[in-house]
């Protein structure tokens, strides 16, 4: 059977969003008000920074705005990986850092002990799971790759377990499975929406004020504070948190920092028993394998699988729009891609098909910033990887508001900001260059070309 087949009865909504446990949006901002701070943006940044800051300090008076719904975007489109690197992982943390790594690693680690707690301390039911994941090399060129990410990842304390090729088909069996690498604590599996709408819950009992379908137009000093104008009215704050990610930001010089690129998933129906037992996965880690094009997959709490990632598009003049959440042809080729991987479970069907922008930046993890003589704090491009670090950069956001040079401020990754990508349509053309370099290399045992090679020089991480 044609693998197109399985998406014939594919729902374009996102899984997770299609949840029946949504909860009805909070009432729009429809007048001016004031606050000690304003948080713009719904998704796990915002939530994250409106958390913290009543925990800091609980009579502080904290609006949240939200132009769509809580967890409407990638918060509650993502896979679920749920992991402990703030530097979209150790490689390219040590490109990047190699005298902080050793600090980066360790707050990592604490940031996803204190998501964890968060969770146990609110009562939010995410089907949090602490499975790790696995690392899988796919090509005799990767098994290589993987001994490598093992051997770095000792270096730092981070004991893995690498598993050949029988080993690793033991975990879950798949005939291209050639070797693996597990990493049996530093990821927790979870519903991503679930955790946006536990953690919006959580908020409105610490007495946040949350405003939904609330897009913020303009920011503005405002004497000795910040105006930031809505559809219907204005909310002047002595601080501002703003967390919008791969939409763009209401600061012009942020703009080139981030593009909007967007990744694509497929759900499957239920497994059965016996399908489920022939892929095995007693431990319900999630894997990714290590390619450039590369695919991450895990499974939901009634044994669907997610199958995700591979394509990465870029839309010219970096637009976001509803319409780019479906894409046929790539859906095709990770149904195609499915198969080929799990080839014992021919006939299982797609329930789910979408899509949706990722913000990412040219060193593929967050940055930070502030303006406004300090009044207003920044962060975005997290590449795919802010499930977790997006609390630790609500904690950077907060410091920095508050004037405070702590563990996370004296970071030089939260200091220095990434290279910009250049303006159209110069960025499209390099984008375009760097995908087909990219899949390429891919082809060709993991070969860079000059101009992967002149990127990796830069510094400008194209790694995946």
């Amino acid at each position: 059977m044609d693998p197109v087949h399985a998406l014939k009865d594919a729902d374009p909504t996102p899984f997770w969003l299609a949840d029946p446990g949504r909860p009805q949006a909070a009432p729009a901002l429809v007048a001016d008000t004031s606050c000690d701070l304003l948080v713009v943006g719904g998704g796990y940044s915002g939530l994250w920074t409106a958390l913290i800051a009543k925990e800091r300090d609980p009579a502080r008076d904290v609006v949240l705005i939200e132009g769509e719904e809580i967890g409407w975007a990638a918060s509650g489109r993502n896979g679920g990986f749920c992991e402990y690197s703030l530097t979209h992982g150790l490689a390219n943390g040590m490109a990047r850092w190699p005298g902080e790594l050793a600090e980066l690693e360790r707050l990592g680690m604490r940031n996803l002990q204190a998501i964890e707690d968060t969770i146990d301390r609110y009562g939010i039911d995410c089907d949090w799971r602490r499975t790790g994941s696995l690392t899988v090399a796919t090509e005799p060129y990767q098994v290589d790759e993987v001994r490598e990410f093992a051997a770095l990842a000792a270096r730092y304390g981070r004991a893995q377990t690498l598993l050949d090729a029988g080993q690793v088909r033991a975990e879950i069996n798949s005939p291209t499975f050639l070797g693996g690498l597990w990493d049996k604590d530093g990821t927790a599996m979870l519903h991503p929406a679930r955790l946006a709408w536990g953690l919006k819950q959580a908020c409105l009992d610490l007495g946040v004020r949350i405003h939904e379908h609330t897009p913020a137009t303009a920011v503005a000093a405002a004497g000795p504070g910040i105006s930031v104008r809505t559809a219907y009215g204005r909310v002047l704050a002595r601080r501002v948190a703003l967390a919008t990610n791969a939409f763009p930001s209401l600061l012009k010089r942020h703009r080139l920092y981030t593009v909007p690129v967007y990744d694509y998933a497929l759900m499957t129906e239920p497994l059965s028993h016996e399908q489920l037992a022939s892929v095995g996965w007693r431990n319900r880690q999630g894997f990714s394998d290590t390619a450039n094009q590369f695919h991450y997959v895990r499974l939901s709490a009634d044994n669907r699988i997610l199958w995700g990632g591979y394509d990465a598009v870029y839309h010219y003049r970096g637009r976001v729009r509803a319409e780019h959440d479906q894409r046929p042809a790539t859906f095709a080729t990770l149904a195609r891609h499915f198969f080929r991987t799990f080839p014992q479970l021919e006939g299982v069907r797609f329930t789910h098909a979408w899509g949706g922008a990722i913000d990412t930046s040219t060193r593929f993890c967050a940055f930070f910033d502030t303006t406004h003589r300090g009044r207003v704090a920044h962060t975005a491009g997290f590449t795919g990887l802010g499930v977790g670090a997006t609390r630790f950069a609500a904690e950077v956001m907060l410091d920095l508001l508050a004037g405070e040079r702590t563990e996370r401020t004296a970071l030089e990754m939260v200091r220095r900001k990434p290279l910009p990508f250049p303006p159209e349509p110069v960025r499209w053309a390099g984008i375009q260059a760097t995908r087909r370099s990219l899949a390429r290399a891919d082809r060709n045992s993991g070969r860079r070309n000059l101009w992967l090679t002149a990127l990796d020089r830069l510094g400008l991480g194209f790694d995946s």
